[in-house]
């Protein structure tokens, strides 16, 4: 497995990480057991970043993530939460007293002394242009009760807002094959300042596993059902926005042109941490199959899969389904 150095911290973090909201809620049911045997599949194969957030299942992602990490001393891991969505997303609730609060939270459900990295969970686009949020967050390291920060966002608009800021340690934001404008300023400004970028929602909520078709329905408890609109939250953070059907026939051109032997989750999620400025990627897995591939897909990085022509083929797809509905929107 890959490893790249996260922003300036010193530390060193997996081309293929977890991100763990299907571990608390959203996704349907994963037990404990199932939930601790994916975390050690994950570390197992070479993961050593974690993405969790306070608010997944109310704290319960970041306590299994505790528990496992503490049957696991010499784990390795870096864990990376979230904070700001235990309020309204109201601009006044990030401020310092709440930002202590959810850091305070977080670090009884992980059982540490301090986070290692904390990131504001989509904020509004005003909380990321004030001074106040930033100094709040400088605060928090100067306490030791975070040693580095970041901002998961849902603009590109936002991302580069945020890279102004001098103490960033990461951007985490939507880029797969059926979101790419990242490629266009982001990623390029983010590898210039040194600063990390996690590539979340790769697999498009499963569309781009390849195992989806129109007859394929999902749990009443699963956001794939009741936020394909955006009804709960933003619509982005749902098949990355794209309509169902359009993004089946996407997934199945891109399919066919892989050779055999490499499966399209593996080859988007390889592609994507190729991309220059990609830190790490973070599928994220209800089961322990699930987390093996995900993981194994860091092989195809080294090698034994034409990455540049299963890029033209993500350009082409991307141009002729996607880019007039998609690209001015995040």
């Amino acid at each position: 497995m890959q490893t790249r150095p996260l922003g300036r911290t010193g530390r060193s973090v997996s081309a293929i990480g977890l991100g763990t909201w299907q571990l608390g809620a959203d996704w349907g049911q994963v037990s404990q057991i199932d939930a601790l045997a994916v975390l050690g599949a994950a570390a197992a194969h070479g993961v050593t970043l974690f993405d969790t957030a306070d608010v997944y299942g109310d704290g319960r992602s970041e306590s299994l993530i505790g528990e496992f990490l503490a049957a696991a001393p010499e784990h390795g891991i870096t864990v990376a939460t979230k904070m700001g969505r235990r309020l309204p997303q109201n601009p006044e609730n990030y401020n310092p007293d709440n930002f202590h609060a959810w850091a305070e939270r977080s670090r009884r459900n992980l059982g540490v002394d301090t986070l290692d990295l904390v990131q504001l969970h989509c904020p509004p686009s005003s909380v990321i242009a004030a001074d106040d949020t930033w100094s709040a967050l400088d605060d928090l390291v100067a306490e030791g009760i975070v040693a580095a920060y970041g901002v998961s966002v849902e603009t590109c608009a936002q991302a580069l807002d945020a890279l102004s800021r001098p103490n960033l340690t990461n951007i985490q934001i939507i880029f797969n094959p059926f979101r790419l404008k990242p490629l266009d300023e982001v990623l390029p400004a983010a590898r210039a300042a040194q600063v990390a970028v996690f590539a979340r929602v790769p697999l498009a909520s499963g569309l781009l596993s390849g195992r989806y078709t129109e007859q394929t329905t999902f749990a009443s408890d699963d956001h794939r059902s009741y936020n394909r609109n955006g009804e709960a939250f933003d619509r982005g953070e749902t098949f990355s926005g794209v309509d169902y059907a359009i993004g089946l026939t996407a997934a199945r051109r891109l399919a066919a042109t892989l050779p055999d032997g490499v499966s399209l989750p593996a080859a988007t999620l390889a592609w994507i941490a190729s991309r220059p400025g990609v830190t790490t990627v973070i599928p994220g897995a209800r089961n322990v199959r699930q987390a093996q591939g995900n993981a194994d897909a860091g092989a195809l990085l080294d090698g034994g899969f034409d990455l540049a022509a299963f890029d033209a083929t993500v350009h082409e797809v991307y141009d002729d389904l996607l880019r007039a509905a998609i690209h001015p929107l995040w």
